[in-house]
C-alpha cells in the first residue's frame, strides 16, 4: 500500500534550532531514508521551504486567483513529506514514528488513491 506522510510542525521551532541541532535532525532523516531504500519501501521524500515562500492558487467561479502565502493560516506548517510503500497501516505507523519532528510536531499519514496515479 502506498502512503503519503505529511510532516507538520511549528516552523518557528526549527528556526530557533542551532546548526548542530538541525544537523542532528537531518542525519536522522538521512538514516531513515537509507533504511527505507534498503527495505524497498522508499518512493520519495523532501523538505519544503518555509510557509512564507508559498504561493496559493484558488478557484473563484470561472477564474483563478493567485496569492502569496500558504493556503490557510495555521499554528503548524507543512514542512516535508515521505512517500512510502508498506504492507499495511501498522508498518506505516512504525515508519512515521521514526520521522524526526520538533516537539509538538506530527506526521499525518494518508493512503494514496493508487487508482488516481497516472502511468507515464
Amino acid at each position: 500500500m502506498l502512503y503519503f506522510m505529511a510532516i507538520h510542525a511549528d516552523e518557528s521551532v526549527w528556526t530557533r534550532y542551532s546548526e548542530e541541532e538541525r544537523a542532528l535532525m537531518m542525519k536522522a532523516h538521512e538514516a531513515l531514508e537509507r533504511d527505507l531504500r534498503a527495505a524497498g519501501k522508499y518512493r520519495g521524500c523532501g523538505g519544503l521551504a518555509t510557509a512564507d515562500t508559498a504561493t496559493t492558487v484558488r478557484r473563484q467561479g470561472d477564474r483563478y486567483v493567485t496569492t502569496d502565502g500558504p493556503f490557510a493560516e495555521a499554528k503548524e506548517q507543512f514542512g516535508g513529506f515521505y512517500l512510502v510503500e508498506t504492507d499495511d497501516l501498522d508498518d506505516a505507523l512504525a515508519i512515521a514514528k521514526r520521522i524526526p519532528v520538533p516537539p509538538n510536531g506530527g506526521v499525518e499519514i494518508r493512503p494514496v488513491a493508487v487508482e488516481s496515479l497516472v502511468d507515464e
